[in-house]
Formats: structure tokens, C-alpha cells, sequence
């Protein structure tokens, strides 16, 4: 007797033509997700090129290297938006205040307003202040030693994008200064007064912006969340704490953003931080009032009042961070310009022209656009958890501190103060509260790391809130990204040397 054959399932057959349709849908959004990012930036980069190009046509054979230059600072500009202003709205995304892409819209404006209005000083020091060319380097010779600081920097940053690796854009640069100006002239061409300054501040820079930030959280547990009233507390502090922020932004403004129209004396820019923060601390005292009225006397109630505070906050820090690290991008590209016309001297100051700037703000925030959303989650959600209070003490630690560096000249990584602000937290939080109280109620059963350690020391054993992968990961990266983008620089000049 023959068996009977029975047909398919036409189900089953639906339902794997269903996933084989899934799959090539995912397969081609994934590729159009690669292509048109890579299109947009070429078509910007290509711009840049006509216009610097048509800009420059009387410079005759000189006119190409200012497009080439050009080129490479927006490529470099792109990935800074990449990979470093990640870094600045990670705290807003990661403790769900904002979207990614309102943190995109709002880091895009910021960051531009803060490059253009706020950017000169530390462009003169990436560009003049690293390396002091004597007799021993040509204006030539300099140029390519820029050239290749510039393209170093970029193509180790665009790396380690790829590689989801948040690294210090700031330590890019200075490392492919550093490693192409040693191989130009040696040892001695290096400003190692400079370099001590800058290499101090990438210490302390972390350490700061760890201190302010667990200073700030601590202040607002121990004054607002950990009372018996909270709303009560919240009311009372929250629009002092806005207001030191206003104080903060303003007087960043008066030493920096408007010293242009407005030469302010110390004793002027204090006025108008403390002018600024009664300002905002009597706007503010309505619209928290307001707010309060309909919470409930709840941690994760008072939790929403940091909302727009943190908005304000990580708005500022972009501004800052513009203001800062536009000079990676076009720290290099000004000291390459400043020599065109004058092929005999290396200028002792470096003239900004406008269009360099607009390079650099622009290829930041489109680069921020294209390629940022890859890397938020890793600054806001994969360090530590952050709810809107912990975001909002990282955002206004990283912008107080960006904002001392930027008023220094010093060229900081942001990268290393978010990130240490993270940290910041992200320890206090180990330090201060027990996140094993859930094992304390009744009923609830411990598993058995925690019963041997209960029955060996008398104690419950705690959680780590700051994982501990990350601190050696991004420790590893800091260590790194120097050597590396000053060992590709010095690779970069060497091969430019023989055409």
C-alpha cells in the first residue's frame, strides 16, 4: 500500500515568503541607511569645494591646496558631529526627556550658534599654539604638516565611528599636530608648554566635570528627593538651580559670545551672571508652581520637573561644545589659510576668515544629523542608567566645565567630561543608596551570591550602577587615540614628502 502524499501547507508557505519579504525589506533599508548618509556628506564636501574653489580663483597653483585643505576640515568637521556631539545630548536621550531626533534639531542649532558666535580663541590655540614653527619648517612644509594633522584626525575619528567607539576629537587633532609636526623638524618644534597645559586639562577636565556633576546630584537628593515634602523642596530649589544655569550661559556670553560688540570687565560679566540668574530664577519660580500643582509627592513625579531645565542644559552644552571644538575641524584649516599670499613667513596670529567657520559649524551639525544617532545610546543608556535628574547634573557639569575651558583657551575634550560626569553619577549612586532594597522585602527571595555574602559579612551585597566594561573601554580609547592619530599624521606627511 502506497502511502499518500500530502500537499504543503500553503500557511506555511505564506508565512516564509512573508519573512523572505521582511528580510529584503530590512536588507534594503539597511543599505539605503549606509548610502544616502555618505551621499549627503559627499555633496556637501563637494560644495565646499566650488565654493572655497571659486572663492580663491587668483590664487593660481595655491588655489588647489586651499580646496584640498577645505575638504579635508569639512570631512573632519562631518565626523566630529559623528562621533563627539554624541556626547552632549546622550544624557537627554538616555533619560527619556528627548528624542533622538529633537536632540539632533536642537544640537544642530546650538552647536553652529556657539561655533560662529564663540569659536576664535581655541582655534588659535589648535592651530598656533601647539607646534611653534621656527626657521627650521617652511611655509610649506607647515602646510603639509596641517594638512596631515587634519586628514589623520578624520580618518582615525571616522574609525572608530564605524566601530561605535566614542573618542576625544580634541585628542584626535592634537595627536596628528603633535606626530606630524615631530616628524617634520624633531622633537624641538613641538610647544611643550602648550602640550603640559593641554595634557593637564584632559586630567582634570574628566575629574571636574565628575565632582560638579555627584556635587549637583547629591544637592538635589538631599534637598529635593529625599525629603518628606517634595514637592514642597522642589519648589523651593529647582528654580535656583535654573537659575544657575541662566548665571552660568550668561556669563559664558559676556567673556566670550559678545565680547565683539561688548569688551566686559570682570567686574561687569558678575553683574550679569547675577543680573541673569535672578532673571531666570523669578521666570522660572511660576512655571514650576504651575507644574507642581498636578504631582503627586513622588520621586519619579519631581523627576519631571528637570525636564526642561535638562532641555535648557544640554542645549547649553552644545552651544559650548561648538564654541570648543570647531577648532578641530578648523583649527589646522585656518593655519593653512593664513599662509596663502605669503610663501616666505608663518603669520604670528591667525585671521578667521568667515567661510571657515561656517565649514567647520555646518559639516558639525550635518555630520550630527547623518551618522550622531548612532552613538547617543552610548554616552545616555549603556554607562549608567540616568533618569531626568542625573541627566540634567551631567549636562550642567559638562557645560560649566566646557565653558571654563573655552574661556582658557584650552582645547578640552568634551568626550572626557560628559563621560566623567557620567561617571560621576553613576558612582554616587553606588555610593549613596542600597540597590539591592528590593532583596529586603518580604517574600522576596535572594539569590545565592547574595545569601553566601549575607551569611559571611552580615551584610547585603550591592549592585554596581556604573559598568565596569566601559570605564576600561573608554580608558583603553583615550590611551590610544593620541599615538594613533599622531603615528597615521606622521605616515600622512612622510608619503606627502615624496610627490
Amino acid at each position: 500500500m502506497t502511502e499518500e502524499i500530502k500537499p504543503k501547507n500553503p500557511e506555511n508557505r505564506y508565512v516564509n515568503d512573508l519573512r523572505r519579504l521582511d528580510f529584503s525589506q530590512s536588507q534594503a533599508r539597511n543599505v539605503s541607511g549606509i548610502i544616502v548618509p555618505i551621499g549627503l556628506s559627499l555633496l556637501f564636501l563637494a560644495l565646499v569645494a566650488f565654493f572655497v574653489g571659486s572663492f580663491y580663483t587668483e590664487n593660481g597653483q595655491e588655489t588647489l591646496l586651499i580646496v584640498i585643505a577645505a575638504v579635508i576640515g569639512g570631512y573632519m568637521a562631518l565626523n566630529i558631529g559623528a562621533n563627539d556631539v554624541a556626547n552632549n545630548m546622550g544624557p537627554a536621550v538616555g533619560g527619556k526627556v528627548l528624542t533622538v531626533f529633537w536632540a539632533v534639531v536642537i544640537a544642530a542649532v546650538c552647536e553652529s550658534a556657539g561655533a560662529l558666535l564663540a569659536g576664535g580663541d581655541v582655534v588659535k590655540t589648535v592651530s598656533k599654539g601647539i607646534i611653534a614653527p621656527g626657521g627650521e619648517v617652511s611655509v610649506i612644509e607647515f602646510r603639509y604638516l596641517m594638512l596631515s594633522a587634519l586628514l589623520a584626525a578624520g580618518l582615525w575619528i571616522n574609525l572608530a565611528t564605524i566601530l561605535s567607539a566614542p573618542v576625544s576629537t580634541t585628542h584626535s587633532i592634537v595627536g596628528g599636530v603633535l606626530g606630524a609636526g615631530i616628524t617634520a623638524a624633531g622633537f624641538g618644534l613641538v610647544n611643550w608648554g602648550t602640550m603640559a597645559a593641554i595634557a593637564a586639562s584632559w586630567v582634570i577636565s574628566p575629574v571636574f566635570g565628575a565632582v560638579v556633576a555627584a556635587a549637583l546630584l547629591y544637592f538635589i537628593k538631599v534637598k529635593i528627593l529625599n525629603v518628606e515634602d517634595k514637592l514642597a523642596a522642589a519648589q523651593k530649589w529647582v528654580p535656583v538651580l535654573i537659575g544657575l544655569m541662566g548665571a552660568a550661559f550668561a556669563a559664558y556670553m559676556a567673556m566670550k559670545g559678545l565680547k565683539k560688540i561688548w569688551k566686559a570687565s570682570t567686574v561687569e560679566v558678575v553683574g550679569f551672571a547675577l543680573i541673569s540668574f535672578a532673571v531666570a530664577y523669578l521666570a522660572s519660580r511660576p512655571y514650576i508652581a504651575k507644574q507642581i500643582s498636578g504631582l503627586e509627592n513622588r520621586k519619579k513625579d519631581i523627576s519631571k520637573l528637570f525636564n526642561l531645565p535638562l532641555i535648557i542644559g544640554a542645549a547649553l552644552l552644545s552651544f559650548a561644545h561648538g564654541a570648543n571644538d570647531v577648532a578641530n575641524a578648523i583649527g589646522p584649516l585656518a593655519a593653512i589659510v593664513s599662509t596663502i599670499g605669503d610663501a616666505t613667513e608663518i603669520a604670528s596670529k591667525v585671521t578667521i576668515p568667515i567661510w571657515v567657520m561656517v565649514v567647520g559649524a555646518f559639516g558639525i551639525s550635518l555630520g550630527l544629523g547623518l551618522f550622531g544617532p548612532k552613538l547617543i545610546a552610548v554616552v545616555g543608556e549603556n554607562i549608567t542608567r540616568l533618569n531626568s535628574p542625573r541627566a540634567y547634573c551631567v549636562a550642567l557639569s559638562a557645560a560649566v566645565t566646557v565653558l571654563i575651558a573655552t574661556t582658557l583657551g584650552l582645547p578640552v575634550s568634551s568626550t572626557h567630561i560628559a563621560v566623567g560626569a557620567v561617571f560621576g553619577v553613576g558612582f554616587l549612586r553606588e555610593f549613596s543608596e542600597n540597590p539591592n532594597k528590593k532583596m529586603l522585602r518580604p517574600g522576596h527571595k535572594l539569590n545565592a551570591t547574595s545569601e553566601q555574602a549575607f551569611a559571611t559579612t552580615g551584610q547585603r551585597t550591592k549592585r554596581r550602577l556604573v559598568r565596569r566594561r566601559f570605564v576600561y573601554s573608554i580608558a583603553a580609547a583615550w590611551v590610544i587615540t593620541v599615538p594613533a592619530s599622531a603615528l597615521l599624521a606622521s605616515a600622512i606627511y612622510g608619503l606627502l614628502q615624496l610627490f
